[in-house]
């Protein structure tokens, strides 16, 4: 009899695969969060396919009953999808292994839900400046990255990484050392946040190596802290909006109301594809066609009073 050199990888169960996908995600060197991301979609799908079960029986039935156990617990569509894309990254991963036959798992219609935003009145608010002879240094602070975030577009990671010397103020550029993708990123810096920032240097003070956003006692600040003291700050100025990633979506449907392209939002907001600005255009369609025709060719032509003379 011929020795199956495949049988050690065929009968690995659930748990045993999910930790050498981990694995392969570490060697990668995928972002944390990516990989939180994973556990969290395999712990929902643990919770539906025991951890100790093989899985070589998995099959696309399974899928299909996974997507009506998370309906029945009243989980929406989005969500259904976010899971589904985490255990088909793992799933994948393991038909590559040869650990279980291939097959196709599609995510399951949804309606995108409008991105919120900032109101301009809302922003009205956050942006007022506090008294700096009355504030307390992380209220101060909080105003300052509200600023830079409306400004940037940047997420949490990345402005919680930022070191004073990522800051080129006298060429108006901002280096960004964390992204997503981990690629560096150098983003414009506009002259109203390039002058906020001036002046928070000269009470956050400093070295060019520190972290430019810092807690009361110049240590570098945590996603979860800076979150909190954000929602506190925006509760404290009247506004319920809390949400830190707001500040990106409206940077966003701001930067496209006021004509910038696709192309240059990408860049800006460091998405290695159109996809997910594509979502921004489509979500933001209705609020595009305020002024409208302030962009629009012919009106520009049709104001410049250009005339056609037709021939007798």
């Amino acid at each position: 009899m011929r020795i199956n050199m495949q049988q050690q990888q065929e009968n690995k169960n659930l748990e045993e695969a999910y930790q050498e996908f981990i694995k392969y995600c570490n060697v990668k060197n995928l972002a944390n969060d990516t990989i939180i991301f994973y556990e969290n979609c395999f712990k929902s799908f643990s919770k539906f396919y025991p951890q100790q079960a093989f899985v070589r029986d998995i099959s696309i039935s399974h899928i299909h009953d996974y997507i009506l156990w998370q309906k029945d617990k009243n989980i929406s569509a989005i969500a259904v999808n976010s899971n589904l894309r985490g255990v088909r990254a793992f799933l994948y991963f393991c038909m590559k292994l040869g650990y279980l036959s291939k097959f196709s798992i599609e995510l399951v219609k949804a309606e995108k839900k409008v991105k919120q935003i900032y109101t301009d009145s809302e922003l009205k608010l956050l942006l007022k400046k506090p008294n700096v002879k009355q504030c307390s240094f992380a209220e101060y602070r909080d105003w300052v990255v509200i600023n830079y975030a409306l400004a940037t577009g940047n997420r949490v990671a990345t402005i919680i990484n930022l070191k004073i010397e990522d800051i080129d103020f006298k060429n108006g550029y901002i280096t960004l050392q964390k992204t997503k993708n981990k690629r560096q990123q150098i983003v414009p810096l506009s002259s109203t946040l390039s002058n906020i920032l001036l002046d928070y240097l000269t009470y956050r003070k400093g070295q060019a190596s520190d972290y430019l956003f810092c807690n009361s006692f110049g240590n570098q600040l945590v996603d979860r802290s800076l979150q909190g003291s954000i929602a506190k700050y925006n509760k404290s100025r009247g506004v319920m909006k809390t949400s830190m990633h707001l500040f990106r979506h409206t940077y966003a449907k701001k930067f496209l109301q006021a004509g910038g392209n696709v192309f240059q939002l990408q860049r800006l907001l460091g998405h290695s594809s159109l996809e997910i600005v594509k979502e921004y255009v489509s979500l933001f369609s209705e609020d595009l066609k305020q002024n409208y025709d302030q962009f629009n060719p012919l009106e520009q032509m049709a104001k410049s009073n250009i005339q056609i003379k037709l021939k007798s």
